[in-house]
């Protein structure tokens, strides 16, 4: 990204001739730092309300409201991005915001079905183990219930980052600042070169995002001796 130029002649065998191999209408840094500030917006919002709705669920005040939260994270999931793309552009217009409305809402159902999960599945022994200790609700929630959760919760928020990553590229049909800007120059000009470049961005960009997590994963479940977990 910083020397694209160094790969001039990778990209040029999916250039055709005359085609410019290596993509010159904009920093590709800039594109990615673009790209990756508004994958991070949307599914740091995304964690809060899908942690938070886990954690009201859990609560025996609010266990009414699971089907509802459930409902809502479900929605979110199964309505395409295009589609909330399509909806969000008159009310809000084109640019950033309809892009983090659509990756706000693919990234609940993972994050709040792991979150519950981790929440719901912990051992009766250790909550009857804290109560003995005499520890609050909210200490209970603070010290005991989210940090034992925790390796779910990473494992929920890798799934939706990775996939915000790869839909965020949609957000360039609405003029969002990201890497499909990339892929779409190439594809209104026809040039391979271009729609490669930014594919493998994106695709590299997952990947190390994905492998960060699995670590924080890893490190979390031996920190709170579970062991290492697949997935």
């Amino acid at each position: 990204m910083i020397r694209p130029g160094d790969f001039d002649f990778f990209f040029s065998l999916f250039a055709r001739p005359g085609q410019v191999a290596v993509y010159n209408q904009g920093s590709l840094v800039s594109l990615t730092l673009s790209h990756l500030a508004i994958v991070f917006a949307a599914i740091t919002a995304s964690a809060l309300l899908a942690v938070g709705l886990a954690i009201l669920v859990t609560r025996p005040f609010g266990a009414e409201f699971l089907p509802v939260s459930r409902a809502i994270a479900n929605i979110g999931q199964t309505f395409p991005p295009v589609a909330v793309l399509a909806l969000c552009v008159p009310i809000l217009g084109f640019g950033t915001t309809p892009t983090l409305v659509a990756l706000f809402l693919y990234g609940l159902l993972p994050i709040f079905e792991n979150s519950l999960t981790g929440l719901a599945g912990l051992p009766p022994a250790v909550t009857e183990a804290a109560k003995g200790m005499g520890m609050t609700p909210l200490q209970r929630l603070m010290r005991v219930e989210l940090p034992l959760a925790l390796p779910l919760i990473l494992s929920g928020l890798r799934l939706s980052t990775t996939i915000a990553l790869s839909t965020a590229t949609i957000g360039s049909t609405v003029a969002a600042r990201t890497l499909g800007e990339v892929i779409i120059a190439g594809l209104q000009s026809g040039n391979t070169a271009f729609v490669v470049q930014g594919g493998l961005i994106v695709g590299a960009l997952a990947l190390l995002i994905h492998d960060g997590f699995t670590a924080l994963e890893r490190w979390q479940w031996r920190a709170i001796g579970g062991g290492e977990q697949s997935g």
